[in-house]
């Protein structure tokens, strides 16, 4: 059984769901189980739980099956990717348990800041990793401990909604593009949203 679904497409699949094939759902789901494990490893930055993200995801994968249309939709691969994506950020948001800026990030959050793509910002993604903070000074993260409630306290008051949910998914990794997409708004209003917000970190840790 496995074997004729793995000679067709995801589009082709849908279809043949669509007509009745149960079994089909079940294979679908084990195909992408890893791309939602992978999707949980880069929103666990946010404080949620990664198995409750990993069960987040498979619940956004089952709505992509369920909610596909090829004729409105681009691939599935891309459907169910956004569909993911939406249901884990949904499902931290309301867990309130965020992060906004770890420790070892914030400092060289800006290196690029004049960068027209803000995909291009490595610097930030290339941080993320544990090791980072072995290879600072005892100093340097000192300071850092001293002034990460300020920087917390500016990204409550002085960002708007829009902008911290931007933040958010720009610390997982995602460029303003994949941002646009998890939050359903335009691509130019979101690249705006993340250079006001660098702008205004950037002032007050140059400060």
């Amino acid at each position: 059984m496995i074997g004729q679904y793995e000679s067709e497409t995801d589009e082709v699949l849908i279809r043949r769901l669509r007509d009745g094939e149960g079994d089909i759902t079940d294979y679908i789901m084990d195909k992408y189980k890893n791309l939602v494990r992978k999707k949980a490893a880069t929103m666990f930055i946010l404080g949620a739980d990664r198995d409750d993200l990993i069960q987040e995801g498979m619940i956004g994968l089952f709505k992509a099956i369920r909610d596909y249309d090829s004729g409105r939709d681009s691939s599935f691969f891309t459907f169910a990717d956004l569909c993911i994506s939406r249901q884990m950020y949904s499902a931290i948001q309301a867990s309130n348990r965020k992060k906004h800026i770890p420790l070892n990030t914030y400092v060289s959050l800006y290196s690029k800041i004049d960068d027209a793509d803000s995909s291009k910002d490595a610097e930030l993604v290339n941080n993320l990793e544990a090791e980072a903070l072995s290879e600072r000074n005892p100093e340097d993260l000192v300071i850092d401990q001293e002034n990460v409630e300020h920087l917390e306290s500016l990204i409550e008051t002085e960002l708007s909604g829009f902008e911290r949910e931007v933040l958010d998914l720009y610390m997982t990794g995602m460029s303003y593009t994949e941002i646009a997409r998890v939050l359903n708004r335009d691509e130019k209003s979101t690249d705006n949203a993340l250079q006001r917000t660098k702008l205004k970190l950037r002032k007050v840790i140059e400060h």
